[in-house]
């Protein structure tokens, strides 16, 4: 007799409200083969509206690729989005690029960071006996003998801690070095490193949220990544030029605009702490894009603007390219304009995640300044139209160039389009195994291989599932808790965003309701919770993208893996904490008992996903000159001192190449 918990299940399988992961196809060659797609038959996500918003959109692209790339961008003129997106839309420095256990909790959800490094501390380099950071003495039996274990991450620096000062005459701007209690050398600091190992931006704009943790909402407002959680924000539109007013934007399909506008003002990755969007505009807008940097004379965008040997392109300034590419309603009002109450961490707050550090910057800056912790800027004025725009420009711009990024020529591609030669006898049992014994098509499935996706979740957001301890919860479709690290170190999806919101959308819908629900995401919900039902939120990250992964090390939320064959370990074996986890663990993660032989196979078919474009940088992914920090002068025990306190950076140039590509660069580690 069945019991209770299958017929449950049973019923609700056959009603269409459950979703059972492991109930899927049988592998490729028995009846019920596995539905191929290739990504080039994929439509690519495009706001409904964008069209009230971009007047030129090749235009808008090449001031995308251009903001993307440039160092400027970042307080210190060295950091660009693209200084931690560079190797495959991902990062494969080693130098200074681990992170302690920054994110955190308590058993009651409150902010616990641990700010001890265990692998290596701040300018260690790492080796490859690092990994994996949880090792055991047999990797196919998790309950085997640990031989390490630690909480770091390994993800990718971005900038000292300092504090915005304003701007010289020159457009650089000033900044105050602040005391870091946690990234220095003997009190020296060093490069911040970010809590969460660094995603790829290739094909992400497939995603319908971002960041591994989806704050990053498909609702742009103009403003930062929360979309209409965020009910203060606000973008300007003069319809004439002396009729400005304030203006609510909700563009969709644009989580990828949304992301671009975090780590600007983030001062993990790219800014001084307090520094605002309008501010960042004033400093950009009247120099030349890439101003310290040369473009390919063939690249792909922005070669016909070129300046062969000379830095910069020849459109003059951003300003101009602004105007080139947005229509005149959005910037050409004359009056000097306020730009709203702003919050002087906002960027730390918002962009990471991290309320606690957040609010200890805040007290660094407030104490460096003789104010009082905890007092807000006053509503700023005298900002330009343009300036009061800066970040409305600056996300939709760059999601239509990394809209241009999509890796659909792999071998695999040609293989679902019907050319069975593309695949190694090797790679189509290792296909089999994907979509069969391995499980990995439940979470990475479809042309994406991924299900984190604007095609897979839009009508579904929320699911039902039977979670690891055999009991069913309501979880956010895409997102999974899989027993990398213990929930705890780090609440993923389960955190909550800065205006007191889950950042889960199921547990949004259940602790305020339904019309909260529409309100914030602008969608409805598409079954419902009773109060107090149970959600799985805690510890689960948002799918990432198998797609180019054999260039994508190291792996997971944690960067705790460095190669494929440990990846197929972790899930071979089960996981690291299934037991730990077991509440909200995807139930997917279980034994899996594959030989070396199909471990080997599957790696194999996993390299299929590589778009050789990509590894050799041709276009679309080809791009200008970037200059890196990478780790500093000396190393974890004694660093450089740059006169200021702040460790001497060692600097690495990646030549700018055209749409014919170049050298592939290495792997992490290899």
């Amino acid at each position: 007799m069945k019991s209770t918990t299958s017929i449950i299940l049973l019923l609700l399988a056959v009603a269409g409200t459950m979703h059972v992961h492991g109930q899927r196809p049988e592998p490729a060659g028995v009846e019920s083969a596995p539905k191929l797609e290739s990504l080039a038959k994929r439509k690519v996500p495009e706001p409904s509206k964008l069209g009230e918003f971009v007047k030129d959109k090749s235009a808008a692209i090449m001031l995308g690729k251009a903001l993307f790339w440039d160092t400027k961008v970042g307080s210190d003129n060295l950091t660009a989005c693209a200084s931690c997106h560079f190797h495959a839309g991902a990062d494969n420095r080693s130098k200074n690029q681990i992170s302690p256990g920054l994110l955190r909790v308590d058993a009651s959800r409150n902010a616990n960071p641990d700010n001890s490094f265990q692998v290596g501390g701040p300018n260690y380099s790492l080796k490859t006996q690092d990994f994996p950071l949880h090792m055991l003495s047999d990797p196919n039996n998790r309950r085997s003998n640990v031989i390490k274990s630690s909480n770091d991450v390994v993800s990718s620096q971005g900038v000292f801690l300092e504090d915005f000062g304003g701007l010289l005459p020159n457009g650089n701007e000033v900044r105050n070095v602040l005391p870091d209690d946690v990234f220095h050398v003997r009190g020296i600091n060093t490069r911040r490193v970010e809590p969460r190992n660094t995603p790829t931006v290739i094909n992400a704009i497939f995603n319908l949220r971002n960041f591994w943790d989806g704050r990053a909402q498909e609702s742009f407002n103009g403003v930062n990544p929360f979309g209409q959680r965020d009910a203060g924000a606000y973008v300007w539109k003069a319809d004439k030029p002396k009729d400005l007013k304030r203006v609510v934007v909700d563009l969709d399909n644009a989580s990828l605009a949304s992301q671009a506008v975090g780590p600007p003002l983030s001062s993990f990755e790219m800014s001084a702490s307090n520094r605002l969007f309008p501010e960042l505009g004033r400093k950009l807008l009247n120099q030349r894009p890439l101003s310290l940097q040369k473009v390919h004379p063939d690249d792909s965008v922005l070669g016909a603007v070129s300046r062969g040997a000379e830095p910069g392109i020849n459109i003059p300034t951003y300003a101009e390219l602004i105007k080139r590419a947005f229509k005149p309603e959005w910037w050409q009002g004359e009056t000097a304009l306020d730009s709203g109450p702003t919050d002087p961490v906002g960027g730390a707050a918002e962009t990471m995640g991290l309320t606690g550090l957040a609010t200890e910057v805040k007290k660094k800056v407030a104490k460096a300044k003789g104010t009082r912790p905890g007092k807000a800027k006053p509503t700023l004025t005298d900002f330009t139209h343009m300036e009061a725009n800066f970040s409305l420009y600056f996300g939709l711009a760059i999601q239509l160039y990394e809209a241009t990024l999509v890796s659909d020529r792999t071998p695999f591609d040609s293989y679902a389009e019907g050319r069975s030669e593309s695949l190694t006898a090797q790679q189509k049992q290792g296909l089999d195994l994907f979509f069969g014994k391995g499980k990995c098509a439940n979470c990475h499935g479809e042309a994406e291989f991924t299900k984190a996706t604007v095609h897979h979740i839009k009508k579904d957001r929320l699911e039902r599932m039977i979670m690891g301890n055999n009991e069913e919860a309501v979880y956010d479709n895409g997102f999974y808790n899989i027993g990398v690290t213990p929930t705890l170190e780090d609440l993923g999806v389960g955190g909550t965003d800065p205006f007191g919101f889950p950042l889960s959308e199921s547990r949004l819908l259940r602790d305020h309701g339904e019309k909260t629900f529409k309100k914030v995401l602008v969608a409805d919900p598409n079954l419902k919770i009773k109060p107090g039902g149970r959600v799985a939120a805690d510890g689960a990250f948002k799918t990432p993208t198998l797609r180019n992964v054999e260039l994508t090390a190291p792996y997971f939320h944690n960067g705790g893996t460095r190669t494929l064959r440990e990846v197929v370990d972790f899930y071979n074996r089960g996981g690291n904490f299934k037991e730990r986890n077991i509440n909200d663990l995807d139930p997917d993660i279980t034994e899996l008992g594959m030989s070396e032989s199909e471990k080997e196979a599957l790696v194999a078919f996993l390299k299929s996903l590589t778009d050789d474009r990509v590894r050799y940088r041709k276009a679309p992914f080809d791009h200008p000159q970037l200059i890196i920090p990478n780790g500093h002068v000396g190393n974890e025990n004694a660093v450089s001192d740059d006169g200021q306190q702040r460790a001497s950076d060692l600097l690495l140039e990646l030549p700018a190449t055209g749409r014919n590509g170049g050298a592939p660069f290495r792997n992490f580690l290899e």
